[in-house]
């Protein structure tokens, strides 16, 4: 049984007011910053009494009758009223979401990639708003789908690892046991578009359970390759996937894929449609087209991106934009088409073997790491939002947005109100696609109590303004980063700022109670002495789903 929250807190309560302790070993190839910590109890000890609230250390102990008083709190970033722009006139709009799998922030040219070639996505950053402070609700792919379709976090869904998941041998902590599907009573946003008349299709990844809970069980008309499995056997026909009839041999998935968004728009251009195009690209295996590759073995690699298999996946994504586009100025519906580009997750920038260490596809610096992680590589991505009628050309965006954010988003685009008692954790984007630098929120949140081979332990961690605090559950120690003074996270304010941390601990620790967030209990079972080892596959046994 998870420990309670409550309990949680006291034992939290310990951080940083007494002597720092080394971090953990690093469980990747770069040091982990020292942080602020306090000795992490014995597994299966009882959980301490909560303390007196801490105060930061002193530089000399005070007097015994005169303690020191403590010191003033910081106070967040001013919260602005947002201004909800007026919505074009006419019909609601269309609206494509293609999400992209494990695409990292600098993979596109607009992002600042100098070897990948994205004419098409640019173009897509021309026309309209591109979020430099977008993130993923997860660092992995479940959660941050799930999010995407409910509006919810990963936390409060308890959907917070990928489906199936990881599991050590050794773990300090027991991982929770999560949900691992959508949930048919969490109603989805094509669920709520149906109410307005949309017609709707999932064509591409899902990834949200055994078939009892695919697209066409949660709203979608229509399932072209949606199913249980995380990635695709091959990229070229035949495909194996269940939900997708084979093309012609070595026909290209992304292309497939496409061909099917653009029937169905072809189809449905007569009503308002919600296209979601989810596409099994750019995850592993790391396929492309034989002379798309050939062009990039020719290329000089730059900024940290090398791989020509990987940038010729990356140009077969750009090309199904550049098509999709091309369709929608054919049928004239550019105008009035909400079209929403970006990714599940940080890029894959290292890989786990048995034999170690080894680097992946691509590359996220200057953030830290990649998917998997609790550091900027696992969760900052693109984000571009076009919507002709509504956004200006050639926008930027640097306020802070987060998945969760896009049902709110679209549900007041298409003035389709919540279902009665609905909740949703995000806040809609209206007013940032219609020129202003204000939502009425003061921090994001991410909560994965799990372990991720090589990259992550459980951790939780909340943004407000340019401060991210990472709170790591197996001792408790704090990482505090400036993100704007410190885009990579390697300068560990948490010893030095410790008000602030503190401060920031404690919003974290709220919201993860109003979240009713899996919190991971001691393993009563962990030999200090053993290593965590590879990690199992939760539901060991049956069948087995890539992530």
């Amino acid at each position: 049984m998870l420990r309670t929250l409550a309990a949680y807190l006291c034992s939290a309560g310990l951080l940083i007011a007494q002597t720092p302790a080394p971090a953990p070993a690093p469980t990747n190839p770069e040091t982990v910053p020292a942080a602020a910590s306090a000795p992490a109890p014995a597994p299966g000890a009882a959980t301490p009494a909560a303390p007196a609230p801490a105060a930061p250390p002193a530089s000399a102990p005070a007097a015994e009758s005169s303690p020191p008083a403590p010191l003033p709190p910081i106070q967040p970033p001013p919260v602005k009223v947002p201004v909800v722009p007026q919505l074009p006139a006419g019909p609601p709009p269309n609206i494509i979401v293609v999400l992209i799998d494990d695409m990292g922030w600098t993979d596109l040219g607009c992002y600042g990639s100098k070897y990948y070639e994205t004419p098409h996505i640019d173009q897509l950053a021309k026309d309209g708003m591109r979020f430099t402070q977008a993130y993923s609700a997860c660092t992995v792919c479940s959660p941050t789908r799930a999010a995407m379709m409910t509006g919810k976090s990963p936390a409060r869904l308890h959907i917070t690892d990928w489906i199936a998941g990881h599991v050590p041998s050794n773990g300090r902590l027991l991982v929770p046991n999560w949900t691992m599907h959508l949930p048919l009573e969490e109603e989805t946003i094509a669920e709520r578009l149906k109410t307005r008349g949309y017609a709707t299709a999932s064509i591409g990844k899902w990834h949200l359970g055994e078939e009892e809970y695919y697209p066409t069980k949660q709203g979608f008309d229509v399932n072209i390759g949606g199913a249980h499995i995380g990635s695709p056997p091959s990229y070229f026909s035949p495909y194996k996937i269940a939900t997708l009839p084979d093309g012609p041999k070595d026909e290209f998935l992304s292309d497939r894929l496409t061909d099917e968004a653009v029937k169905f728009i072809e189809k449905n251009m007569e009503k308002p449609f919600f296209v979601y195009l989810p596409h099994y690209g750019v995850h592993t295996p790391i396929m492309g087209k034989p002379e798309v590759v050939a062009k990039y073995q020719a290329k000089k690699p730059a900024g940290g991106h090398s791989n020509p298999v990987y940038a010729a996946l990356v140009e077969s994504i750009d090309d199904s934009v550049g098509k999709l586009r091309a369709k929608l100025s054919e049928l004239k519906l550019s105008e009035n088409t909400l079209f929403i580009f970006t990714s599940d997750n940080g890029g894959l920038s290292h890989l786990v073997r048995p034999q170690g260490w080894s680097r992946g596809p691509t590359d996220n610096s200057p953030a830290r790491l990649g998917k998997g992680s609790a550091y900027e590589g696992g969760v900052h991505i693109p984000l571009i939002v076009s919507w002709p009628a509504l956004v200006k050309p050639d926008t930027t965006c640097d306020v802070p947005v987060i998945t969760y954010d896009h049902v709110p988003t679209l549900l007041a685009a298409t003035q389709t109100p919540l279902k009665k008692d609905q909740i949703v954790d995000g806040e809609s984007l209206l007013p940032l696609l219609g020129g202003t630098d204000t939502l009425a929120r003061e921090a994001i949140y991410w909560h994965y109590p799990h372990y991720h081979p090589g990259s992550a332990r459980p951790y939780s961690a909340i943004r407000e303004g340019d401060w991210k605090l990472i709170l790591f559950h197996e001792d408790n120690h704090l990482e505090l980063y400036n993100l704007k003074l410190d885009a990579g996270e390697e300068d560990n304010r948490a010893p030095f700022d410790s008000v602030r941390a503190l401060q920031l601990r404690d919003k974290l620790m709220a919201w993860l109670k109003d979240t009713g967030a899996q919190i991971p209990e001691r393993n009563p079972k962990y030999d200090p002495d053993k290593a965590l080892n590879e990690p199992k596959k939760a539901g060991e046994g049956k069948k087995k789903k890539a992530e």
